[in-house]
């Protein structure tokens, strides 16, 4: 007699979940110093235009050095399409500085009450841009062959993120979690990955419960600097794990255990580069002083300073000097030592949700990139 047992159909047991995957970064700290250092330079001599190529060359190594499940993103962004983004800005943004300035001479009792509308139009701007900066820098990363795309509307965004803005400002900074919720929440559900959607489950309450002790002590920080450093690598720590938390693209998931003093360090290098860097300065400004006086083209006088132009011409190469020293501190610390902080700690869940994705979106422009980068906005 057969004791085969057949299983009703339906009741057959789940496969167990796969273990997360890991995020890894395979760059080179030192190949990423030299390549800054060498764009800082070109920066000084091109009057700071070849940042567009920086820009793309920092973004190339980061995405290409980041691997998920083996496999390495890809920027397919490229320089030209910043510069003529940031043409097009200035086309823009130009006319309304003009429009301003006139105003102020021109008026010069209107100049105050004219400020507050240029305020509330480059916030907006800022925003604007800040949301199609992101839609470019997605457009032109690939994973697997399948590029990221987004849609929705950047004045839209805009919009909410300055009521949010002016909601934050009348509760002291007390609504800052709810808006950073829902503005995530936005772009994220405007998020895609070829034909998987995005979405934001990370909400206003968790994220204050995890910082709420940082705004209620943030004046004693104001007050005494040497603590104003570590709240805010608290705080940047706290947001970065509560915001990798909260991703999700169709059925995958992110998650951190990236620490609360994880940024303690970086902040401090950074802070401890500007003090050594002003110092030098400071030295160097004292030599070239000394030295322009004991060879005798020192002028006297109130404006001795202002009237020796071998003194002025030291000056500004020395400020010059510092300026590229400390751009190259704050893209070694602040882009790549946060990344890979940031990446140390990442998992991704359900990988396999990824997988069989069609590609879909259209490659967006750069001229979001270019206000972003105009108004100071710009990010990775």
């Amino acid at each position: 007699m057969n004791d085969m047992q057949w299983a009703p159909i339906g009741s057959e047991p789940l496969p167990p979940p796969l273990p997360p995957t890991r995020v890894d970064f395979t760059g080179d700290r030192s190949l990423f110093r030299k390549m800054v250092t060498k764009g800082a330079m070109l920066e000084l001599v091109t009057f700071g235009f070849y940042r567009f190529w920086l820009v793309t060359d920092i973004r190339r190594h980061l995405w290409s050095n980041t691997a998920i499940d083996g496999d390495a993103a890809e920027y397919t962004g490229r320089a030209k399409e910043l510069l003529v983004g940031f043409l097009f800005a200035l086309a823009i943004l130009v006319p309304i500085y003009l429009a301003y300035f006139l105003v102020g001479i021109e008026f010069e009792r209107w100049q105050g009450f004219a400020s507050t509308p240029l305020f509330i139009s480059f916030y907006a701007f800022g925003q604007f841009a800040i949301f199609r900066a992101r839609r470019y820098r997605l457009t032109r990363t690939v994973w697997r062959g399948v590029r990221f795309w987004m849609d929705g509307s950047g004045w839209a965004y805009a919009f909410r993120a300055m009521a949010w803005g002016l909601l934050v400002f009348l509760t002291l900074g007390l609504a800052l979690p709810w808006r950073e919720a829902s503005l995530e929440r936005y772009k994220m559900q405007h998020t895609h990955y070829g034909d998987l959607r995005g979405d934001f489950e990370g909400d206003g309450w968790t994220f204050f419960k995890r910082g709420w002790w940082l705004w209620l002590l943030s004046p004693i920080a104001v007050i005494i600097f040497p603590l104003a450093p570590f709240f805010y690598a608290e705080f940047k720590a706290r947001e970065w794990r509560w915001w990798l938390d909260g991703i999700r693209i169709g059925g995958v998931s992110l998650s951190s255990e990236l620490p609360h003093d994880a940024f303690y360090g970086v902040y401090w290098k950074v802070i401890g580069w500007w003090m050594l860097l002003s110092v030098v300065f400071g030295l160097y400004l004292g030599g070239a002083a000394w030295l322009v006086n004991a060879v005798g083209m020192a002028p006297t006088g109130p404006d001795a300073i202002a009237r020796s132009i071998p003194l002025l011409v030291v000056m500004v190469i020395g400020y010059l000097a510092i300026v590229l020293a400390m751009n190259v501190v704050m893209r070694v610390y602040l882009q790549h030592d946060i990344w890979v902080k940031v990446l140390e700690t990442l998992q991704v869940h359900d990988i396999g949700a990824a997988a069989d994705v069609q590609g879909r979106g259209d490659l967006a422009s750069a001229l979001g990139e270019g206000f972003a980068d105009g108004l100071d906005v710009a990010g990775f």
